[in-house]
């Protein structure tokens, strides 16, 4: 076993680690972009101090995904509400003559790709530690603490965890991803000690975990309960107030635990390499469908115009809202999922038992002790509209046979959805485009969009299955 594990290891870490010609192709480019992006600045009269933070500046970067994060340090006398703008203007002019992304965190930055190589050029505002301004203004604190910390043999480890976080898929802070941040991995090594160090101490994770690097509570534990209610926290060694790991969810997390007690079990590539989803044939997909049983209903329209990071916080709020519909209106939900290509096609995905239930159910009243509660709900239902039979007691409390609402999932979704679905809880910006139009599509009905969207036929046929990809490995 421990043969294995030191070859799995060996084998990816030689992969992934930077050989010497992409170092000096990365740091020409990060170069060249600290050069530009100071022009630029300059030419729109913003005095600016340029630096490559990140994964590069601290050389955990993976070689396969280098990412290069160029960030303006502008003075505080820029307002808030004009930080975005004015760095983007800047960005803009910087990286003119190549594939812009607009994205937003706190605020908006701009992605580029540069050479084939993703580039963040990110605002924030020249500041001492500890009186942020921003959200950003801490990175380059995080950029300087780590650098200070880590050697060689830490930042192979930081590699090593990062590319077995984004193999089971729970890589990336970004709401989409709702994972774990590069930062977070570099501090889990900083704190653990080693790659396999850290999924030790996550394979035998209980309720909860807290790490304090630089013991700003010690013996404070009570205070740290107070300000901090997520199972994970990991105080920033640069900013006592902060939880890094606020943004992991829990699903994320939890996916992680069991990944490392697999892992540690049972290590392979697969792991670090999940073999790709290959889509099923339409032909495959209906046979699976009749097979399955459940209705998976879809609610599909086109593109929102937004920016990834807002438009995937409105696709997760809607769909919480829908989800809480769909089941206050008795469907047994089985899944529920959100799905986006970020370009023509948007999804809400919902699979239940029954796309129909019967039309009446049974409504428990008080036990009849309880004689004013009985009195109240005598008067409601004895006469009541949607009253089918009752009351009458049954085990002591009076009981009532009422009418259903809604009988069909399909009904009910295109009924509340009609008008944007704004009273359903609908985020803004998808309740204006569901009011321009979309569709409602039950199980094989969707064979047509899956024909159309590559995409979608891998994320249906993976959701299908359910199996995290690694799991074939154990």
């Amino acid at each position: 076993m421990q043969d294995k594990m030191e070859q799995v290891l060996r084998t990816v870490l030689k992969r992934i680690t930077p050989k010497k010609s992409e170092r000096a192709k990365i740091e020409a480019l990060s170069k060249k972009l600290e050069r530009k992006v100071a022009v630029a600045a300059r030419e729109s009269d913003v005095r600016a101090k340029i630096r490559v933070e990140g994964s590069v500046a601290k050389d955990t970067w993976l070689n396969v995904e280098p990412d290069i994060d160029v960030f303006m340090r502008v003075p505080t006398s820029i307002p808030r509400k004009s930080l975005g703008d004015v760095c983007l203007k800047i960005a803009r002019k910087a990286t003119e003559s190549s594939e812009q992304i607009e994205r937003f965190a706190e605020h908006p930055y701009l992605e580029a790709i540069v050479e084939g190589v993703r580039v963040n050029i990110v605002p924030c505002y020249e500041v001492k530690g500890g009186e942020w301004l921003s959200a950003t203004d801490r990175t380059p604190f995080h950029t300087d603490y780590m650098k200070k910390r880590l050697d060689d043999q830490m930042r192979d480890e930081v590699r090593l965890l990062k590319k077995f976080m984004k193999g089971i898929g729970v890589y990336g802070a970004e709401i989409k991803v709702g994972g774990f941040s590069g930062y977070l991995c570099e501090l889990f090594v900083l704190h653990f000690g080693s790659f396999l160090n850290v999924l030790k101490a996550f394979a035998e994770l209980g309720q909860k975990m807290v790490i304090d690097i630089e013991h700003y509570y010690k013996n404070r534990d009570n205070e740290l309960g107070l300000l901090f209610g997520e199972p994970l926290v990991i105080v920033d060694p640069v900013d006592r107030a902060r939880n890094v790991a606020s943004a992991v969810r829990p699903e994320k997390l939890q996916c992680f635990v069991v990944s490392s007690r697999a892992f540690l079990r049972k290590p392979g590539l697969d792991f670090f390499y999940p073999p790709k989803t290959k889509a099923l044939t339409t032909k495959q997909l209906e046979q699976k469908l009749e097979k399955r049983g459940s209705a998976i209903v879809f609610v599909t329209f086109g593109k929102v115009e937004s920016v990834p990071d807002v438009l995937w916080g409105q696709l997760f709020r809607s769909q919480r809202s829908l989800r809480k519909l769909v089941e206050l209106s008795d469907f047994v939900l089985l899944r529920n999922v959100v799905w986006s290509d970020e370009k023509s096609l948007d999804a809400f995905v919902f699979e239940v038992e029954q796309s129909c239930i019967p039309p009446v159910k049974k409504h428990l009243g008080p036990p009849i002790e309880k004689e004013s509660e009985c009195e109240k709900f005598l008067q409601k239902h004895k006469n009541g509209v949607g009253t089918v039979c009752g009351p009458y007691i049954e085990d002591g409390r009076w009981v009532v046979m009422v009418r259903r609402k809604h009988t069909k999932v399909v009904e009910l979704l295109r009924e509340k959805l009609k008008d944007g679905g704004k009273n359903a809880g609908i985020a803004d910006q998808i309740s204006k485009k569901l009011r321009e139009g979309f569709e409602i599509l039950v199980s094989e009905e969707i064979l047509g969009v899956y024909r159309r969207n590559a995409d979608f036929a891998q994320f249906l046929t993976g959701f299908l299955d359910g199996r995290p990809l690694w799991l074939e490995a154990t």
